[in-house]
């Protein structure tokens, strides 16, 4: 086994983890973390794999800004974890067995032994100015370029809702309505009382 193998069990391994740690923690907050190393696990496999601008943007999109806002939106929102969490125990063991078999397509796609090393597709050496960035590119605004436009619009109504949820009134919070304090007059506000002047006693 190579150093390359061993280093993508072991990244692919705190992956699997990491996974099973987001769909099983029953704090939102400590899901979303296990969620950025998820991410984080996931980039780093693609590094070796030869995919740096997905590695990166990964890492900068992902973990540096989506995961930020989600948890914003997560302490924001008055979720009720223990009704949502009721009925796991129903769907664990199919996500069990559908992890095992996961785990083992890539013990089986990656180990010498079960395939051979002759059967081992080996990557062709690149030219010198070869740019893996410039071909995903050309791929994804070529072939793909009705799934970005699906995905974008995806993404968007995602935010919209996002946005929508956080904006509903609660009981125990105050809100603000620039309009009706521009209707507001001085009289409204501002009382004059004339007083008398009053001399204390000696």
């Amino acid at each position: 086994m190579s150093f390359q193998q061993a280093l993508f069990y072991i990244l692919s391994t705190i992956l699997l983890f990491a996974a099973t740690m987001v769909v099983t923690s029953r704090n939102p907050v400590k899901a979303a973390l296990f969620l950025v190393l998820t991410f984080f696990s996931a980039a780093c496999v693609w590094l070796l794999l030869e995919a740096e601008f997905l590695a990166i943007s990964l890492v900068l999109v992902y973990v540096g800004a989506v995961m930020v806002l989600f948890l914003f939106v997560v302490m924001m929102l008055d979720i009720n974890v223990a009704k949502m969490r009721a009925g796991f125990g129903e769907y664990l063991p199919i996500g069990a067995i559908v992890a095992v078999l996961m785990v083992l397509e890539m013990v089986i796609v990656l180990s010498n032994k079960v395939i051979g090393p002759d059967s081992m597709p080996v990557p062709a050496p690149r030219a010198a100015d070869y740019s893996n960035t410039r071909e995903l590119g050309r791929v994804l605004y070529s072939d793909y370029i009705y799934p970005f436009e699906i995905a974008a619009l995806i993404l968007l109504v995602a935010i919209i809702a996002a946005i929508a949820l956080t904006m509903r009134k609660r009981k125990v919070n105050k809100f603000q309505e620039p309009s009706e304090q521009m209707k507001v007059q001085k009289k409204d506000r501002l009382r004059i009382v004339k007083m008398k002047a009053e001399k204390k006693n000696q």
